[in-house]
């Protein structure tokens, strides 16, 4: 599937257009009719189940303006393969009108055997920023001690980054065990201190930084702002008999507190690429079990209308993104 164009020639007209979405054609060919989500990235993960022409296409006919591409093991790019089918899938981008500005990577260390010829070929294709792997604390050491630590390796990251002329950016990110590093952001600010932004930060996830730390997100992004590189969308509830269970939901549908989120980006002065996440269940069991086509249909329908919640927003408060 990975590197293979899906022949849009071959849909199924009739489950597409049971789920709402007739795919057809367009008029003036790569040029896609789009509102102000052109400004959007969507990240991939949702849609790996698609060749990169199928996916640029779902994309733009969604309205968004680029792609957030996974470059990882099991992603859309395998990093062993990004020489030769990252340059393919940006192609297949650029052919619906869409740009990748951003990619999602697995790389921990400057010292990774395949960092350096992913994030040359990233931006000899034109990507601005990558998100990085994720760090977890171990045993036997002081919090202190692995920020240091974790320093170092950022350190590392930097001049790597400079060299390939690319901007590395960690996600905070809540839960995934108790060791989880830079999800509350005062430990991610402490070991980014001091190096240099306009080649390593941080990819802000407010969903994320909100489930951490309640209200205490506000300063926490005021915090991390001269690092903001980047910047990631979606929205959750907590769900569960203990109310502890994280549930991403479509966007306004959740806690996030989206009004106050988008002042601090105009207030602060937040750029970068934009990644909408759509990573609430995309499919019923009954759409799950639609061919390929089908299946299409029914994202393009959710994730059109995420896309169009976001752009409303970059609307009402005057904003722009990368």
């Amino acid at each position: 599937m990975r590197g293979t164009a899906t022949n849009r020639r071959q849909f199924m007209a009739g489950a597409a257009s049971a789920a709402g979405v007739v795919f057809a054609p367009r008029p003036g060919g790569a040029e896609s009719v789009r509102a102000s989500g052109s400004c959007l990235h969507c990240f991939s993960k949702p849609l790996q189940w698609l060749g990169y022409d199928a996916l640029a296409e779902t994309l733009a006919r969604a309205g968004f303006g680029g792609i957030d591409l996974t470059v990882r093991p099991g992603g859309h790019v395998l990093p062993e393969n990004a020489a030769r089918d990252l340059p393919r899938a940006v192609e297949a981008a650029r052919g619906q009108g869409l740009k990748v500005g951003v990619i999602v990577t697995a790389i921990q260390s400057a010292d990774d055997p395949l960092a350096e010829r992913v994030l040359k070929t990233a931006a000899q294709c034109g990507v601005k920023v990558y998100r990085m792997g994720y760090f977890r604390y171990g045993e036997g050491r002081g919090v202190g001690e692995e920020i240091d630590a974790f320093r170092g390796t950022f350190a590392a990251l930097e001049k790597l980054n400079r060299t390939c002329g690319i901007t590395g950016c960690y996600q905070n990110h809540r839960g995934m065990g108790e060791r989880n590093f830079g999800g509350v952001l005062w430990d991610l600010h402490a070991a980014l201190k001091g190096l240099d932004p306009r080649w390593i930060g941080c990819q802000f996830d407010v969903l994320h930084a909100s489930a951490e730390i309640s209200d205490s997100w506000v300063t926490g992004m005021r915090l991390m702002a001269p690092y903001i590189r980047g910047t990631c969308l979606k929205d959750y509830v907590w769900t569960g008999e203990d109310k502890r269970r994280l549930l991403c939901v479509p966007a306004g549908e959740g806690t996030v507190a989206w009004k106050r989120y988008f002042e601090l980006v105009r207030e602060l002065r937040i750029g970068g690429p934009v990644s909408v996440h759509c990573e609430w269940e995309l499919f019923t069991k009954g759409e799950q079990a639609l061919p390929e086509d089908g299946r299409r249909a029914v994202a393009l329908r959710k994730m059109k209308r995420e896309c169009e919640f976001f752009a409303a927003q970059f609307e009402k408060y005057g904003l722009t993104a990368e």
